[in-house]
């Protein structure tokens, strides 16, 4: 994988050259300031959002309690936090953009989006209808950290070139559309040949796909070979389609041709060996379609791990001993009737990971 096949898969570098037949966007350029907030540690949100998510128009003084009117200031309180940040300018785009789009959209950065951060939000969705949404996910995700600090990090080109190479980042937001999961597809493409299909969510059965797999792949292969074969420049590269129904298929995103990608039910030994190729370079050749073919063969949610408290995580992997050490001692002094009032406040810190 090279840094070029990653660029040519930032979202901004083919919108324009796919923009009939994909989901209606606006790319928003990430001034420098936005993009030090992303990486800053604590999770403060922007002045003008804070203002608006505290101001309450329909408030009557008439009707506050003498419970309102008390001092709750306590010591805790007084600990310095961070100063909130503020990017006027940048949130009018937002505010604009989302309201242009709808009212609901689903945000992303170049090339990934933050569905590892859902666990943070309301519905455990990535809809966005505010300005707060929008920067929850995108300052609770791994995904959009790596896009910021590491894009090239799988690259096979000079470490020298990796640090020389600057990204525009931008901000894109997609119109929201409630897409059933079950009609999702990420497709392998090798030496410009379509050589894999696969469901996208892997962790359901959905009966339709193994009965119309011939369907499904006569569809795609279609789409391939008549929107994207000859308009894409690279010849290795990843794209996934939302399928609506037979012969309509819209566009979703590209995705580089490496590890770097998810391959699902692929493994990326095989996907970069020849096994999958066709013997010769015959239009007719059919890819390989992979899917769930009983509800024994669902597989975890590959997102899920990352709404799990690190503490946990870290006990149930050994990645941490210390604090299965301090567990387990825990659990002794529990049993055995030694733990007392005092104790309780020397707890496990169980915050989520992506805090």
């Amino acid at each position: 994988m090279k840094i070029t096949e990653v660029l040519n898969c930032s979202f901004s570098a083919w919108y324009s050259k796919f923009k009939e037949y994909t989901v209606k966007s606006h790319v928003i350029p990430l001034p420098p300031e936005f993009i030090e907030y992303l990486l800053a540690d604590q999770i403060v949100l922007p002045e003008q959002t804070v203002a608006m998510a505290t101001a309450d128009p329909d408030s009557d003084d008439d009707n506050r309690s003498a419970e309102d009117d008390i001092d709750w200031t306590t010591e805790d309180s007084l600990t310095p936090v961070a100063e909130p940040p503020s990017f006027p300018e940048f949130e009018a785009i937002l505010k604009s953009t989302i309201k242009k789009l709808g009212g609901q959209v689903f945000p992303k950065l170049n090339w990934s989006s933050p569905k590892d951060a859902v666990w943070i939000s309301f519905d455990r969705t990535l809809m966005c209808t505010c300005l707060n949404d929008v920067y929850l996910l995108l300052k609770s995700s791994d995904f959009i950290t790596h896009d910021l600090t590491q894009p090239f990090k799988h690259c096979s080109d000079d470490e020298n070139l990796k640090k020389e190479t600057t990204v525009q980042y931008d901000l894109i937001l997609r119109k929201w559309l409630s897409m059933n999961p079950a009609y999702e597809f990420r497709c392998f493409v090798k030496h410009n040949k379509l050589i894999g299909i696969t469901q996208r969510h892997i962790d359901m059965y959905y009966e339709f796909i193994p009965e119309n797999k011939k369907e499904i792949v006569s569809d795609i292969q279609g789409f391939f070979y008549h929107i994207i074969k000859d308009n894409f420049p690279d010849k290795n590269y990843c794209f996934d389609v939302y399928r609506r129904h037979q012969g309509k298929l819209i566009l979703l995103d590209f995705n580089p041709f490496g590890r770097v990608t998810d391959g699902l039910l692929f493994d990326w030994d095989e996907l970069e060996g020849n096994g999958l190729l066709p013997e010769n370079d015959s239009a007719h050749h059919i890819p390989e379609i992979r899917c769930i073919d009983s509800p024994s063969g669902v597989q975890p949610n590959p997102y899920s791990a990352y709404g799990y408290p690190k503490d946990l995580k870290d006990i149930s992997s050994g990645e941490d001993p210390t604090k299965l050490m301090e567990l387990l001692k825990l659990k002794v002094q529990e049993q055995n009737g030694e733990l007392s009032s005092s104790d309780d406040d020397e707890e496990i810190d169980l915050m989520p990971s992506n805090t």
